[in-house]
């Protein structure tokens, strides 16, 4: 390498670091605003719902730029300069209040000085060991509270994959953990046989799906269905448009018309016509089919209306937007699926929402005064009329 080109990548590094400075002096300027808004509206939860509108991102993460912003200005005040000196940015930040959340305000502004000076230069998973670390010397009584304080905090995630799949996550108790997983392992293994193709990890997998689906050794045969919008041309096999996995996205098409034959499949495939992307069946198979509105509705919306919320409409409520009190009638026109939370919000001060019985746009207005309008998303594009 010569003289000159080693000083060009020099000057680069030098450039790239120079902005992810300015990028840590702006999350700071912006973490500020957040907890500033958050102290003007006297600490409302829903603030929470406002800033996942304002930013485009969903409600989880919102709640953890609130907490951080608030965490930052009124309990790591270091941690805060750290970020406003280009030292460390708001992911580095979150590595601190994180640990130092189950502390009183005194002992996680004790953190915060001891690791004023250490954070510098250091990766993320580097400075969360030096704050529990620090967690523990500052309250090394609280450890039994905490681990009860965190089995609170148990729960299940799905996250979306690529390519048709996705991660189930249980957030447990170590010790169940464990023994759930042993569990599975114990049956994965009892199946490995020498003509067995799949792996020992792939064994897992297809354990763990059996036993919650109700099809694996000593199982429950409980059923949950999940909607599976599909293109009717994709159905015929005129085309091979992905299909739609409410809550996740989009599937490859063989496996939507996979699930779609299967007789005693768990999902319900919800058919749309190519020409305008709306439901033209919504597959019932039940001996008592729910009320043609409460289906209509929630196969039209699919998931949870309020922007950034991706909560399947079968497991949510639906909404008269204009209430039953106020001469709201029960038709698709003034119903609206909503998950139980943003349907509690419309009821907040300072919240309005607006439908549409046309066009079914749903428009939200946030205490702020600022709008936001939710479509509903057609499964697929519609086919172009002919020239």
């Amino acid at each position: 390498m010569g003289e000159t080109e080693s000083k060009s990548r020099e000057s680069a590094m030098g450039r790239i670091r120079s902005l992810q400075q300015e990028i840590c002096r702006l999350q700071a300027r912006q973490l500020r605003e957040i907890a500033a808004y958050h102290r003007d509206r006297d600490g409302c939860h829903d603030v929470v719902s406002e800033v996942a509108l304002a930013l485009a991102i969903g409600e989880r993460a919102a709640r953890r730029q609130v907490d951080l912003a608030r965490a930052l200005v009124t309990r790591l005040p270091n941690t805060l300069a750290a970020m406003e000196n280009g030292v460390i940015d708001s992911h580095k930040a979150s590595k601190i209040a994180e640990p130092t959340a189950c502390l009183t305000d005194e002992k996680a502004r004790q953190v915060d000085v001891l690791l004023a000076d250490r954070i510098g230069g250091r990766d993320p998973a580097s400075i969360r060991r030096l704050a529990t670390t620090a967690v523990h010397r500052v309250d090394p009584d609280g450890a039994a509270e905490r681990a009860q304080r965190r089995r609170l905090h148990r729960r299940v995630e799905l996250l979306p994959g690529d390519d048709g799949m996705a991660t189930l996550l249980a957030h447990l108790p170590a010790e169940v953990a464990g023994a759930a997983y042993a569990r599975i392992d114990r049956h994965a293994r009892a199946l490995r046989a020498a003509d067995e193709k799949r792996t020992t990890d792939q064994l897992r997998a297809d354990v763990l799906a059996d036993l919650l689906l109700g099809s694996g050794p000593g199982a429950t045969a409980t059923k949950a269905e999940v909607f599976v919008h599909v293109d009717l041309r994709t159905l015929m096999e005129l085309n091979n448009e992905p299909a739609e996995l409410a809550g996740y996205g989009p599937i490859p098409a063989h496996i939507a018309r996979q699930i779609a034959m299967e007789p005693t499949s768990v999902w319900r495939r919800i058919v749309t016509d190519p020409l305008t992307g709306t439901p033209v069946d919504a597959g019932r198979r039940r001996y008592r089919p729910p009320a043609v509105t409460d289906d209509y509705v929630r196969v039209r919306d699919r998931e949870c209306r309020f922007p950034g919320c991706h909560r399947p409409s079968q497991r949510g409520d639906l909404d008269h937007v204009t209430a039953w009190s106020e001469d709201g009638r029960t038709h698709h026109g003034n119903l609206v699926g909503l998950c139980r939370r943003h349907h509690r919000l419309k009821n907040a001060p300072g919240w309005k929402y607006r439908f549409d019985k046309y066009t079914h746009d749903l428009t939200i207005t946030t205490p702020s005064g600022h709008t936001h309008t939710s479509p509903p998303d057609s499964f697929h594009d519609p086919i172009p009329p002919p020239r």
